[in-house]
């Protein structure tokens, strides 16, 4: 079975419910939504937007309250290799094209803890470099 034909599970359900919160703050933030779960090979990134000062690779790590370590810690140099790898092939393929112009290139984090029916969002924007990645 695909994975678009699977029944989703609850981690995915988190997942979503967390993309879609951050959307939404980046969104009131002045970004502009590019993609969503862009996808390069096994690749993926879990939002792409554009402000005013440039494109932003955001990962987004949705948690339910209590937790263990704050969301973002979870952010490894592993996954930020992969995030960086896709980032490139990103910029590649679309850099070029007005609205995707990159006049700068950011790496956030975005977390999204859910604790008693409260969202609570936590934006990190250039939360690396991944010349030092």
């Amino acid at each position: 079975m695909k994975d678009k034909e699977r029944k989703p599970t609850a981690r995915m359900l988190l997942g979503k419910r967390g993309e879609d919160v951050a959307c939404s703050f980046l969104e009131r933030m002045g970004h502009r939504i590019l993609e969503r779960n862009y996808r390069s090979g096994h690749l993926e990134i879990d939002i792409i937007s554009v402000d005013g000062y440039g494109v932003h690779f955001v990962e987004v790590k949705s948690r339910v309250a209590p937790v263990a370590a704050e969301p973002e810690e979870s952010v490894t140099r592993l996954k930020q290799r992969k995030i960086t790898t896709a980032a490139l092939r990103y910029l590649h393929r679309y850099g070029r094209s007005s609205e995707r112009e990159a006049r700068e290139v950011f790496f956030d984090v975005l977390a999204v803890t859910f604790d008693k029916g409260e969202e609570r969002v936590e934006w990190f924007p250039g939360a690396y470099i991944p010349l030092y990645v």
